[in-house]
Parts: C-alpha cells; structure tokens; sequence
C-alpha cells in the first residue's frame, strides 16, 4: 500500500471514529431528553386533566367527563387512559394504537423507549373519586429521535464527505514532493538525470528531497566517469588518432569475433602510397587533413562494412554476410572514392595504390585470413594492378539457390539437432541458464550452423527458423529436463519481423513455463531498429520471460541502447575477453574496456557474461572483472537428450 493510501486510511479512521463518536453522543442525548420530555408531559397532563375531572366526578357526570378525557387522548400523544370510579367500581379505558408515521417498522421494533404509566387519585376533601391512569405513547420519542438522528447523520455525511475529498487534496499537495522523489529516484536507477527537485516547505521532506538532490548529482558524475572511461579507452586504445577510425588493436578483436560467429564475407587491404607522396610534397598536416577527410567519406559512403588504420597508409576493410559478388561492388565503389579522394588532392588516378582481397572461408583464423589478404596486395603492388584477389578453393558445394530449397525444407520439416551449452556464475560455478545450439541434419550429413547460418541470414529465413526451434524445444519438453532457464538466440530479421512479434507473443501466452525462456538478441541487430528491439523485448518481459544482449561493445556505438531496452543479461562480445598469452598479448589492452562495460551494466543492474572463456586460467584471469557470468570452450555444447 502506498504511503498515501496508508495515511488516508489512518485519517479516514480517525475521522470516522469521531463521526461515530458524535452520532453515539447525540443518539443517547435525544433519546434522554425524549424520555424526560414525555414524563414531564405526562404528568402536566395528569395533573390538569385531575383538576378539570374533579367538579363533574363529584356530580357523577359521566358524559362530561367522557368528553374531557377524549379531548386530551386524541390528541395522540398517550398510547391508554383507564379511569375508575371509586364510588360503584366502574371503569372506562381509552386504547392508541402505537403507529408511527414516516419511521421505518424496524426502528420501532428496536424497543428504544418503554411507556410511562402515571397513576393519580382524584379527591374531594377526604372523599377519593375515582383513579386515574395515563400512560404516554411512544410514538412521538420514535419520530423525533429519527427526524433528529436522520438529520445529524445527514449532515454529517454531508461533512464526512467534503472533509475527506478536501483531505485528499491537501494529501497530495503535501506529498507531491514525496511522490517526485519517487519517480527521481525510479529515474537515477535508470540512469536518467534530470534537473534538481524544487525544495518543498514541509522541513521533513525538504531534508529528504536535499540528500536525493545531492546524491543524483554524484551518481551522475560517477555515471559520467564511467561513459568518459569508456570513450577515453574507445579512443586512446582502439582508435587511430588521426583518422578516428578503430585501429590494429580493435581490428584484430573485432576479427576473431567475427570468425567466431557463423557467417561470410572478406577482408580488403588497401596500400594507400599516395598519402607519402603528399606527406613530401605538402608535410604532414596536409597528409593528416588528407586522411580524415578521407576516413569520413569512407564512414559515410561505405556503411555496411567495418574500416580499421592499422598503419600510415594502410586501411583494413572488414565485409560481413557478403558473397564474391558482394565484396566485388564493395571493391569497386571502394575504388571510385580512392579515385574522387586523389583527384581532390592534386594526385593522379589509378596510381600508387593498391587493395588485397581475401574471402572468408569454413575455418580460416584470422591470421589466415589477414596474410591472404596481404598476399593479395603485395601481388597488385608488384603487378602494379588497383586490386588483386587470393583465390583458394573454398569446398563450397551448394549454390545460394541450392542452400535456400535445402533450408526451406529444413525448417518445414525440423531437420534440426539440439545443443546446449551451460553459463556458469562466476561466484560459485552454479549453472546460469543453458544457451540453445542447432545443427542442420539432412540424410546422414550433420551440417554445422556456422555453415548455413550465414545464408539464413542473407536469405531472411531468421524469424522462421527461430519459429522452428522454439517449437521444437516446446514438442521435445527441453525447457523441463532441467530447472535453468534455456536460452534462444533469435536472428537479427526477427527483431523487425512484426509477424514474428504476433507468433511470439501467442508462443509464450501457450507455454507453462514462460519464465524459464531467455532470448537473446544480437546487438547489430538492436542498434540499427532501436525501436522494433523494445517493442519484441516488451513483448517478452510482458510474457513473464527473460530477455539479453549478444555480442555486447562489438560495435564502435554509444551504449545508450542499454538505458532504453533495459536488458536483465549482456554478453559481452569474444574481442573483449582477455587470455594471458604470448600469441593473444595484445587483448590485454581489452580488459579495461571489459571491466568499464561491466561496471556501466552493473550500475543499470544489468547482469554481465564473459563470452569465450577457454580454460580455467583465462577463467581467472577475467575473474576481477566482477561479472555475473561466463562461458565458452571451457564447458563445450552437448547433445540434448529429450524425453
């Protein structure tokens, strides 16, 4: 309950304990009064109605008397009148009737007042006449009583009402500070500063409303320090300072994560030589305007891929999810903005540059693929040609259109095998959640994901395939062969895919266990459609499921994506995990980053897993990063046995 709804209900209860109390007070007091008041008639009129009796029983004039009596009991207000006669022993009684009008029966049955009897013996010198006796009728004490209490319980109805409604306002005038350090304090949890709360006049929460002041201030500079950390570390330690591109560094990280992950692509070389010729020509500054202007049209011009400076006059272009035929545009319009850079700067065309080309294939590491595309351009400079490709065979059997009928039929027929792999806490080694791995099995050829999943994706079978695969985690009972959360990773189409979003949303509604489903999203996917990722994550949490960021500081982007979608799992990308050895020294330079990202999703409360963990020495060796989690090769996936 609120704190507004606790302190309306104590007033409310105070309040209505007064009204009572007056009610009680005010009952009583009538009905006391009433009853006096009827005693003090009723021996008013026995005394009168003596004296007026009195001549006309001392003559025995009977119908005189009779007249008298019924003069006064009409008037209604005795319920019998019984007169003796002493001298013969004759009696005479008048009967009332007790009837109430305008009074509810069941107010009269309550019995409230009981009648008075007054006796008087009427008297002639020493000679008794006769016995009089009246007894009052209640009635009048029932209609008063009622008139006066309906009245009162009226009025104070009436007050009751616009005291509380007049309560409640001034309630939340005076709380209106407290319910804004509420939603400031909801707002800094989220990392949401905004301007400092007016100080209230109540002394009590003008204290409260200063120490939230003054810690929403500090939170903000720590805040502030952790996204400068990280720009600091962006820019000094994977970025060329000259031309703000990602460096060797960043490029090698960013390399093995890619290879790591299914797909296809190549990587481009370019020996930019004419970049020296303006260093002799013109000096450095020249050079240096040269190449950030250059570095920018590139960024602009050549979006879907990633551009590294690993040297003087050396640029490293990374393609993702691209074929042969793909990369040979990319290279071409990679040309042209060479050509249009040079003949911008006095230089000629076609001259003293040349580009390597290398193209991904099933297994290459990424020293292979760097010294192919090396190969390739030490080939065009001694050819003295623009571009050159190192062909290999590539084992590539199946044409696009071969792959699309073999996995559409896939998917309809759920061709699929399962794998798990488990994410352990980092506190105790206890069992996280288990992620969800599938192969593709066609006759007896086991095919592996990092062999079709790239054409899923270029050929936009993402959010089917994703249908397939949680039906079959549904039909095969996985989700109950262990009490961990399962893990789906949902393809990048399936983020913008608004059927999908219908499906799932139908999907979870089905489920019993909803709230043992985890699904990640991979984060290229969440930043380029900001806005369909919290619809689909809405949809999730709304389930009663979970929701988590794959791949999380891959791209060169602002991390403002995890204030927005508020995600209850990162994982951070492979080029952020550090191994302490010769060959990989260089990922040292990670760590810090790491550690950054990891201190901003703990400061959103945002949980942390360290992806690629090979061993138990790598194990510690990222341990005083303080994330929640980890996984990698250090637990491999295995098959799932259903029931």
């Amino acid at each position: 309950m609120t704190l507004f709804n606790q302190i309306n209900s104590l007033l409310f209860a105070i309040f209505l304990l007064v009204i009572s109390s007056l009610v009680y007070f005010q009952f009583t007091e009538t009905k006391e009064f009433m009853n006096n008041q009827m005693e003090s008639d009723l021996n008013n009129t026995s005394t009168s109605l003596s004296l007026m009796l009195k001549p006309h029983l001392e003559t025995g004039d009977v119908a005189t008397v009779e007249t008298l009596i019924n003069v006064v009991f009409e008037g209604g207000f005795y319920k019998k009148v019984h007169l003796t006669w002493i001298a013969d022993n004759k009696e005479q009684e008048w009967l009332n009737p007790v009837k109430v009008k305008s009074v509810p029966q069941w107010f009269v049955d309550l019995a409230l007042f009981k009648g008075q009897i007054k006796e008087t013996t009427i008297s002639s010198g020493w000679l008794q006449l006769a016995t009089l006796k009246i007894e009052s009728n209640p009635a009048i004490g029932y209609r008063e009583l009622w008139r006066i209490m309906n009245n009162t319980i009226m009025l104070l109805a009436a007050l009751f009402l616009v005291s509380l409604l007049l309560l409640r306002l001034r309630l939340k005038t005076i709380l209106k500070p407290l319910n804004d350090v509420a939603i400031h304090a909801q707002q800094i949890a989220q990392r949401k500063f905004s301007a400092e709360m007016p100080l209230p006049k109540t002394t009590e929460l003008e204290t409260v409303v200063v120490a939230v002041n003054s810690m929403s201030a500090q939170l903000k500079q720590v805040f502030s320090a952790l996204d400068d950390e990280v720009d600091f570390l962006k820019t000094e330690k994977l970025s060329d300072p000259v031309s703000q591109l990602p460096n060797r560094l960043h490029l090698l990280g960013r390399l093995n994560s890619w290879l790591d992950n299914p797909g296809l692509g190549g990587l481009l070389i370019a020996d930019l030589a004419w970049l020296e010729e303006l260093h002799h020509r013109f000096g450095y500054q020249v050079r240096d305007d040269t190449i950030r202007i250059l570095a920018t049209n590139l960024k602009q011009n050549l979006p879907d891929g990633f551009i590294a400076r690993i040297s003087k006059n050396e640029l490293v272009f990374l393609i993702d999810n691209a074929e042969q035929e793909q990369i040979t545009e990319y290279l071409q319009a990679l040309i042209r903005l060479i050509n249009q850079e040079m003949l911008k700067a006095g230089c000629q065309p076609n001259r003293n540059f040349a580009i390597g080309v290398s193209q991904r294939t099933l297994g290459v590491s990424s020293a292979d693929l760097l010294s192919q595309a090396d190969n390739a351009l030490q080939k065009a400079i001694l050819e003295n040609k623009t571009s050159d490709w190192f062909h290999i065979e590539s084992g590539q059997k199946r044409s696009q259109n071969e792959w699309r009928t073999r996995l559409t039929t896939a998917i309809n027929e759920n061709q699929f095998i399962l794998q798990w792999q488990p994410v352990h806490l980092t506190e105790n080694s206890a069992v996280m959640h288990r992620e969800i791995y599938c192969r593709l099995q066609v006759d007896n050829e086991v095919i592996r994901a990092n062999e079709f999943m790239p054409y899923i994706e270029r050929l936009s079978l993402g959010h089917q395939l994703d249908q397939c695969l949680l039906n079959a985690i549904i039909s095969t009972k996985v989700i109950d062969l262990n009490q961990e959360p399962i893990a789906v990773n949902l393809a990048r189409d399936s983020i913008a895919n608004v059927e999908f979003h219908r499906w799932l949303n139908l999907f979870l509604q089905k489920i019993s266990h909803p709230e043992r489903m985890h699904f990640e999203l991979p984060e290229a996917g969440v930043i380029s459609d900001l806005e369909s990722a919290i619809t689909l994550c809405g949809i999730i949490t709304k389930c009663g499921a979970k929701f988590g960021v794959d791949n999380c500081g891959r791209q060169m982007d602002s991390l403002d994506y995890l204030q927005k979608l508020q995600p209850y799992y990162v994982k951070l990308d492979l080029s952020l995990s550090c191994y302490d050895s010769v060959a990989q020294q260089d990922n040292l330079q990670n760590l810090e980053l790491g550690r950054a990202l990891v201190n901003i999703a703990r400061g959103l409360d945002i949980k942390v897993i360290i992806t690629g963990i090979e061993d138990k020495k790598h194990l510690e060796r990222v341990k005083p990063l303080r994330a929640t989690g980890y996984q990698g090769y250090i637990f491999s996936p295995t098959e799932i046995h259903s029931q």
